[in-house]
């Protein structure tokens, strides 16, 4: 449960052992306190919190609680104390011992830095051997360490300067981006400190942060009042092509969830190839009839190892046997973090010469942070790509609905790496694929269907407002194509022939459509209009992704939150009708892939406040306002 808190002018939301959100008025100054424990392969351990005590007072508060981290063999305990103080500052502090021996990588405070109010702003860096220096929080991905080697930083903020100090550490910045979190993080230890260290059973651990605000603050309370949502109609934008991926665990699709998966308009169909696997064929000829059935073309990701010239030739003669329809092909090399480009060269040569037609991607099928570090050359591509995911750092639902505007911030600074190139996000996905610390391929789960990197939140409404916020911001910045999800299964939009193993988080049963489904195919559905830049008041609250053909306005309108949520839409002229997906129709919708909900439909006046329901989808269809 989030509790607010003040301290001073500053306003602060407590949760599970982290402070949020720290704001003076309306201006945000960090986006996150809170500590993490990782181990050696930068897994976050979560606490087990116990002993929780918060006192408040006016305009101060303390509070004080245990966490036990365990995970296999590792086990480390500490104690913490966070106190807000009537002078605008903030002092937290940890006390741990490792109660067994064990190999880690990070231990201690991590700080979160909007990047709305830092990015392009200066920053003074206080060192540990007392020199200190002006930088700037960057506004294009850092691809490497923003600041090092802190004591102490100090930055403005509106009329406000802020200062951290820290104590027990080194601490440094990098910026979360290019995990398409929408944040720079302050840290310790170094990453130029060799890890992982074995931390030895007894030792202990010292931290303390001293946050503190002077200068002119902003006394007027938090806007409590509607979430205003409007439309900016001259900055528009094209839905780009967008598709769906096969299943990494897939059995052949059956013809029942072909004809609903060809209701959703999807326009490519991601298929892995792991070319260095002598049974790649069969994948690539059960992909092929389900793209025909789809209607689709395919989007070939090929992974090689060092046999690539082998494997390239085999696949182009599979290709020429079949001549299947290619919206693009992706290239990778299964053990490099972004495609080499010597071996790029080499591979866009060969199919060029088969088909001088083929659209083809090098970059990653990690992060951003891997296509940022090891960027591609030109080497006769026509795109860049990555993939994305919201859950590298922490899985909350409000870190997710955070992180989603980091996607924006990712296809930005990979269009000054791509040039004129295209830019291609493929796939997206909800939670982490894979640990690109240890591997750069997916491989299917071991011993069945269930897959360990699913999700239940996708089956959710949750869910479906996530993806919808996803494709608001990937297509706001201009992405040239995006892959989401996989067709059915656990990571998929639809359950599909097999019933959930899932089903205890979220029920699923055979036959089901995920609220998801009914996003893909409201936009997709709509793709001729072009899209219109919105904005909403309150974006981690609700958010909306806008089409218009001039005269008409269609939006697809979400709430992130368990709450009741009121909107004002300054972008309608007279009425508007709205089609909720919410608790009430959600299991009739899950029965129909030609859900309508007309049966839900209301008609409001642009000129009143409405309600939006509780992680609701809302379809909204009106005028145009000029």
């Amino acid at each position: 449960m989030s509790i607010e808190l003040a301290a001073g002018n500053l306003s602060i939301f407590y949760e599970n052992g982290a402070l949020r959100y720290i704001s003076s008025g309306k201006t945000e100054l960090l986006r996150m306190i809170y500590a993490a424990v990782r181990d050696r392969n930068w897994k976050t351990i979560i606490p087990q919190i116990s002993d929780e005590k918060i006192r408040t007072a006016d305009k101060s508060f303390r509070i004080s609680y245990s966490c036990l981290y365990k995970s296999g063999e590792m086990i480390f305990s500490s104690n913490y104390v966070i106190e807000g103080n009537m002078d605008n500052s903030l002092v937290l502090s940890m006390e741990g011992e490792a109660v067994t021996s064990f190999e880690k990588n990070r231990i201690g405070f991590c700080v979160l830095h909007p990047i709305e109010g830092c990015a392009g702003k200066p920053c003074i860096i206080s060192h540990t051997d007392g020199s200190a220096g002006e930088s700037l929080f960057p506004e294009e991905i850092s691809p490497h360490q923003v600041f090092r080697d802190i004591k102490s930083m100090t930055w403005p903020a509106e009329n406000l300067n802020c200062t951290i100090d820290f104590e027990g550490d080194v601490f440094e910045t990098e910026d979360q981006r290019n995990w398409t979190d929408a944040s720079y993080k302050t840290y310790s230890t170094p990453l130029s400190i060799p890890f992982p260290v074995i931390l030895g059973k007894g030792t202990r651990i010292f931290q303390k942060i001293y946050f503190r605000v002077s200068g002119q603050f902003d006394t007027k309370h938090r806007d409590d009042k509607a979430i205003v949502v409007k439309l900016l109609p001259e900055d528009t934008f094209k839905i780009p092509p967008t598709g769906i991926c096969r299943p990494v665990n897939a059995k052949p699709c059956v013809k029942a969830d072909i004809r609903i998966l060809r209701n959703a308009g999807f326009d490519h169909y991601r298929v892995d190839l792991h070319l260095f696997d002598k049974t790649w064929p069969e994948t690539a000829g059960q992909a092929y009839n389900e793209s025909i059935d789809l209607g689709t073309p395919i989007e070939f990701a090929l992974f090689f190892d060092d046999n690539a010239r082998s494997q390239i030739d085999r696949f182009l003669r599979w290709y020429s046997a079949k001549r299947p329809s290619i919206s693009a092909i992706l290239l990778f090399h299964k053990d490099h973090p972004s495609t080499p480009d010597p071996l790029a060269g080499e591979l866009i040569s060969i199919l060029r010469n088969s088909d001088p037609d083929l659209k083809i991607a090098t970059g990653t099928n990690a992060n951003f942070a891997q296509l940022n570090r090891f960027r591609p050359g030109d080497t006769g591509n026509d795109f860049v790509c990555y993939s994305t995911h919201p859950q590298e750092h922490a899985s909350d639902d409000a870190t997710l609905v955070e992180n989603l505007r980091g996607q924006e911030y990712s296809v930005k600074s990979a269009r000054k790496i791509a040039g004129d190139k295209g830019i291609i996000i493929s796939p997206v996905t909800i939670q982490r694929r894979f640990n690109a610390n240890i591997t750069f391929i997916e491989t299917p789960a071991a011993g069945g269907e269930s897959n360990p990197q699913s999700d239940g939140r996708l089956m959710s409404l949750f869910g479906a407002c996530w993806t919808a916020g996803s494709l608001k911001y990937l297509c706001e910045s201009g992405a040239d194509s995006i892959s989401y999800f996989e067709t059915s299964g656990e990571r998929g939009i639809i359950r599909g022939s097999a019933d959930s193993k899932t089903s205890a988080l979220v029920p699923s049963y055979s036959g089901n459509i995920y609220p998801v489904y009914h996003v893909f195919r409201y936009l997709l559905r709509n793709k001729d209009l072009k899209g219109i830049k919105s904005v909403s008041s309150k974006p981690l609250v609700a958010e909306s992704i806008a089409l218009s053909d001039g005269r008409q306005a269609k939006l697809i309108l979400v709430n992130f939150t368990g709450s009741v949520q009121p909107v004002k839409l300054e972008c309608c002229s007279d009425l508007f009708r709205i089609t909720p997906l919410n608790s009430d129709n959600v299991a009739a919708a899950s029965k129909n892939c030609r859900w309508t909900g007309n049966e839900s439909r209301k008609t409001v006046s642009s000129k009143d406040t409405f309600t939006i329901e509780p992680y609701s989808i809302n379809f909204i269809e009106g005028w145009l306002k000029h």
